[in-house]
């Protein structure tokens, strides 16, 4: 296990504090956890099912609706074409949804403060609209996941949105909002809650989990995520850790909360590849 680092710890702490629009768990929404996943199983959709319903038993539909960030983040979400090899056409009402986005996250405290420690670093320009253009270039820009595609991708779409590799393999997906609105469509289907080597089952009102689940005729046999974190919240997190690092796979190890996390963020090129949360442990063990 890697060293925590406690200026990191710090920060994501701080931005956890500031993020008045983060939901409450038993208050905004209610997870059902069921069983526990079978993860020696690879691959295909007849894994196991180890939870027979939905895993959001609820969610306050108008709580996201009223929250500026929420609300032009589900807008984003049916802008890609979720199977790679298949080139993304960007239209401009696309573009417009992605700068209103944009617009929403810069205002919030969460990200002013991840762009002032950015700023101290020397990583991030100091003018917002030179920032949002930043922001716009590691998250929005296509690029092609494979060599020899057709621009096919970007980071926004794998992270938040998911995406699919020959109908076989789920790529990224690793957001509560869109996996809740995949399950509210029965797109997807919860197989029940990952645990690590002899942890105890996670609690309901933990936010942060590893779940299995299948999607588009693949399973994801362990996919972690946030929980009712809001949009700029995880956002701000791994664009701080993407321009902190050079190399292609980033892990931090941080604490946040009573969660103890690696988060991973792996780049393609000047772009998010992935980034995704690792429990490693909670305070409450």
């Amino acid at each position: 296990r890697r060293a925590l680092n406690h200026e990191l710890s710090k920060l994501f702490s701080d931005m956890w504090d500031m993020d008045v629009n983060r939901l409450v768990p038993g208050k905004d929404y209610t997870i059902d956890l069921q069983g526990k996943a079978d993860v020696t199983q690879q691959g295909d959709s007849a894994v196991q099912d180890s939870a027979a319903r939905h895993l959001f038993h609820n969610v306050n539909e108008e709580r996201l609706k009223s929250i500026k960030t929420f609300a032009t983040f589900i807008s984003l979400l049916d802008n890609y074409e979720t199977s790679t090899g298949m080139a993304e056409v960007v239209t401009p009402e696309e573009i417009v949804e992605n700068n209103c986005f944009l617009d929403a996250v810069l205002a919030t405290e969460v990200m002013k403060l991840a762009h002032e420690y950015l700023l101290k670093k020397k990583l991030a320009k100091p003018n917002l609209a030179d920032f949002k253009y930043q922001l716009y270039d590691i998250w929005f820009q296509l690029y092609a996941r494979k060599e020899g595609d057709r621009p096919d991708s970007c980071g926004f779409e794998h992270v938040f949105v998911g995406e699919t590799r020959r109908g076989k393999q789920i790529l990224g997906l690793h957001n509560w909002v869109q996996f809740y609105l995949q399950e509210k469509r029965n797109q997807i289907d919860y197989k029940g809650y990952v645990t690590q080597k002899n942890k105890t089952r996670p609690h309901k009102d933990d936010q942060v989990l590893s779940i299995q689940f299948s999607w588009k005729g693949s399973v994801k046999p362990i996919g972690s995520t946030f929980i009712g974190v809001s949009p700029e919240f995880e956002f701000a997190l791994y664009t701080v850790i993407f321009l902190l690092a050079e190399e292609r796979v980033t892990r931090e190890t941080v604490k946040i909360e009573e969660y103890e996390l690696q988060v991973v963020v792996c780049r393609h090129g000047h772009h998010i590849g992935t980034a995704y949360p690792v429990l490693l442990s909670t305070s409450s063990e």
